[in-house]
């Protein structure tokens, strides 16, 4: 059964530099906005040319883009995606994610052969929905988060076998029905189904009795208020079997505002995980201590098998912070090397003599020091304290292009 089962990887990317980390640390397939019509507005997101190259990039790996135009479009949002769609039908991406029904027969009409795929936001939870879709000339629908494993078995058994189910498996979660929230509209004027979230969920909630105004009370037991609506992440590594064996076509990454260093580290991990269990289940089991370590050397906020498994409870809200935990911090990417020097530029300060971790495509670990830093000029430094200044690095151990450097934080 496994060996005919095509599982994609699919990870998220804001940017070309993340996109092409995405494709090189394991991802199967990465899902990015333009600057227009997706979800992530305040994400860096893709212009029209980067767009074009970061397909070409990808294709180059045999690898997949799907492009994502998922907002909830209203009437002075039609002309500009008929206009947007018109542009994308040169650029050529594997497929285009949609939500809104219009939008999606408008892609049909100026986009005709484009593979098309139903974004969460959709609410697809049964499997009548995923037979319209079907119905409609949609090739995959992306699963809502508030499924189990057992739903989405049951999803497969009752759609047709050429159709493909989508789903996140790790990634920050939210806190309404299927992402399609109000909270930021109400409290800021921005909207999160147009692509404008403020993430009012991770702020500090009190409440206040109407006769005491300015009285503020602790919503839950604890001296600094409580985050009611702080999902913990959401992470599957130590479930990939039952994962796979549900019919699950795409895993999913969420994350389209994260740092190459994230990504990075999440498509190896995964990517690893999948390979080994489809090899022998007995590796992947023996090395599930390995994937968590891995894992959890990205940012997240503690880990939650969310909905997969039943109702949620209490245990997958976090109620006394909203912060991230952050074991490890990006340095940068080798971007060439020329006589022991390796360019890079700096994403976070280091100094010289200090211990970093050289972080390979394949796997690998391995700690280096600083040898010595150089600007531009070649002038000598101690360290390098100005973001995304260019710098020569001379380590003990040499890196290859494009191997990320991070360090313990």
């Amino acid at each position: 059964m496994l060996k005919g089962n095509n599982v994609e990887l699919l990870l998220p990317s804001s940017n070309l530099e993340v996109l092409k980390t995405a494709i090189r640390y394991g991802a199967d397939a990465v899902y990015i906005g333009g600057e227009m019509y997706s979800l992530r507005e305040k994400a860096k997101n893709f212009s029209l040319e980067d767009m074009k190259k970061g397909i070409d990039f990808a294709h180059e790996y045999g690898k997949k883009v799907y492009v994502t135009a998922n907002i909830t479009a209203h009437n002075r949002d039609l002309k500009g995606i008929e206009q947007y769609f018109t542009e994308l039908k040169d650029i050529k991406p594997d497929a285009l994610i949609i939500s809104d029904p219009g939008v999606f027969e408008m892609a049909k009409t100026i986009i005709p052969g484009m593979e098309l795929h139903i974004s969460t936001q959709a609410n697809n939870v049964n499997y009548a929905t995923y037979n319209f879709w079907y119905k409609q000339g949609a090739k995959r629908v992306v699963s809502a988060r508030e499924l189990s494993l057992k739903e989405i078995a049951e999803i497969r058994k009752n759609i047709p076998e050429d159709m493909e189910i989508e789903t996140f498996i790790h990634g920050a979660m939210c806190i309404s029905y299927s992402g399609r929230c109000l909270l930021s509209n109400y409290f800021t004027g921005r909207d999160a189904n147009m692509g404008a979230c403020t993430h009012p969920c991770r702020w500090k909630y009190y409440i206040m009795e109407e006769t005491r105004p300015g009285e503020y009370l602790p919503v839950f037991e604890n001296e600094r208020g409580t985050y009611i609506f702080n999902s913990k992440d959401l992470c599957m590594i130590e479930h990939i079997p039952d994962i796979i064996l549900s019919g699950i076509n795409s895993l999913k990454v969420e994350g389209r505002m994260k740092t190459a260093l994230y990504v990075a580290t999440v498509a190896r991990t995964y990517r690893n995980a999948i390979d080994d269990f489809m090899k022998d289940e007995e590796l992947y089991r023996s090395k599930i201590d390995i994937y968590k370590e891995e894992i959890a050397k990205c940012t997240y906020r503690q880990f939650t098998t969310g909905f997969f498994y039943g109702p949620t409870s209490y245990e997958t809200q976090i109620y006394d912070n909203n912060t991230y935990v952050k074991e490890y911090v990006y340095l940068g990417r080798v971007n060439d090397i020329d006589n022991e020097l390796c360019h890079m530029e700096q994403r976070n300060k280091f100094c010289v003599d200090d211990i970093v971790e050289i972080m390979k495509p394949d796997g690998r670990n391995i700690e280096t020091k600083v040898v010595s830093i150089y600007d531009k000029d070649g002038d000598n430094m101690d360290s390098c304290p100005h973001p995304k200044q260019d710098i020569y690095v001379k380590f003990s151990i040499e890196p290859e292009v494009n191997d990320i450097i991070r360090v313990k934080g």
